[in-house]
């Protein structure tokens, strides 16, 4: 079973997702801002992270840099953020986010880019 960490201050959409992505058979675990997510991080392996970029603590960014510089891993991240924008969109890619989704998504389009991800991961 995929594990995947869900990195989300917002409490109704951490937990949609957690139900959406449950139900398709994935162990979610549950971070509700970035230190939380980095504390997790440290302790048990995951094949993929989906992070907000505006979060408490620590942030999106933060968190992709911690996993690329720091923890050297190359694990699948997927960002979510309400922010748009074109240069916040190219600095998470630059620090190495692998994908990136506008809120509000599609559960559907998540779920997508989810097995995507995690497909190109093996």
């Amino acid at each position: 079973m995929e594990r995947i960490i869900v990195a989300e201050d917002n409490k109704l959409v951490l937990e949609t997702i957690f139900h959406s992505l449950s139900r398709e058979g994935y162990q979610i675990l549950k971070a509700n801002d970035g230190k939380e997510c980095i504390d997790m991080l440290e302790k048990t392996e995951v094949d993929l992270i989906i992070t907000d970029l505006y979060m408490p603590f620590i942030n999106g960014n933060e968190i992709i840099s911690i996993v690329r510089d720091e923890h050297k891993k190359n694990t699948p991240i997927l960002v979510l953020s309400a922010a748009g924008a074109e240069a916040i969109v190219l600095k998470a890619f630059e620090l190495g986010a692998d994908d990136f989704m506008v809120k509000p998504f599609s559960l559907v389009e998540l779920s997508v880019r989810v097995r995507k991800l995690l497909a190109a991961r093996k």
